[in-house]
């Protein structure tokens, strides 16, 4: 056990409400749930397509259907001062950018889009060789300007809302990515500040301990970056991402410590996929 009370690499699961902070948290959470639905009615309910409105296209409804089931989540910094600055980003029409949830720096978690809808939070992406990771993950927005540290309470906050998501849609919990991981090049979020080995001690994402044991000659690390899901188009950009993530954005990493770094990622995700 840890001094929060978090058990260390279990799989916990806890009930389906999620730590919202105070009751006024609460309040606060069902009432963007609710704009965010009139807005997603109002703006985002989509046509009939156009051979089914012309009469070209028969329907006939089937019951043997299911909701689409994500299978990674994606964490990202704001960028924005303030949590009231980066609900409006988040709710905006024009803004054109969402995310499922929003956790603000004292813990408070806020719900703007259904985790069975797909939110707007991943742009254009790959990894693994998808390439629209909007469809496939869950988008978590954490209320940081990038250059702070994370908060205490945010991250604890953070730590409860993974359990209860993966727990639920059944994610593996190496399945925890940064913005910068599926943008290589094009993002850089959450920032080198985030505590990615903190959650890996709960079960969430991958993590090494330096120093890691050494690669074997053979071993191309670009290759194991591509393995590990990183986009093979630019292979400079994927490994600033990785460093991003697994060392903090450290460059003055020698070419046998990033290279063993690389493997032992690759074999950390490798186990846990058994």
């Amino acid at each position: 056990m840890t001094k929060s009370g978090w058990p260390r690499r279990e799989r916990v699961s806890v009930p389906r409400a999620v730590t919202k902070g105070t009751a006024s948290a609460v309040a606060g959470w069902r009432l963007v749930c609710l704009l965010s639905s009139i807005v997603c009615l109002a703006a985002c309910t989509s046509p009939a397509p156009r051979l089914l409105a012309e009469g070209t296209v028969r329907w006939q409804a089937s019951p043997n259907f299911d909701a689409r089931r994500p299978n990674f989540v994606v964490l990202h910094h704001t960028s924005n001062r303030t949590q009231h600055e980066a609900l409006y980003t988040l709710t905006h029409p024009e803004r054109k950018v969402s995310a499922h949830y929003l956790v603000g720096r004292d813990g408070e978690i806020v719900q703007l889009v259904e985790e069975k809808e797909r939110a707007w939070h991943a742009g254009a992406s790959w990894w693994g060789g998808n390439t629209d990771v909007n469809s496939i993950s869950i988008g978590i927005e954490l209320d940081n300007d990038g250059f702070e540290p994370f908060a205490d309470a945010q991250i604890d906050a953070l730590l409860a809302l993974l359990v209860d998501v993966i727990g639920r849609n059944g994610i593996p919990g190496a399945n925890v990515l940064g913005h910068a991981d599926v943008a290589p090049g094009r993002k850089a979020d959450p920032s080198a500040l985030f505590p990615w080995r903190r959650l890996a001690e709960y079960g969430f994402g991958l993590w090494c301990d330096d120093p890691p044991e050494a690669a074997p000659e053979t071993f191309d690390p670009a290759l194991g970056l591509a393995a590990l899901g990183y986009s093979p188009a630019s292979p400079e950009a994927a490994r600033q991402a990785f460093l991003l993530h697994y060392a903090g954005g450290r460059e003055n990493l020698s070419e046998t410590e990033e290279r063993a770094l690389v493997w032992c990622i690759l074999q950390e995700k490798q186990s846990a996929a058994m």
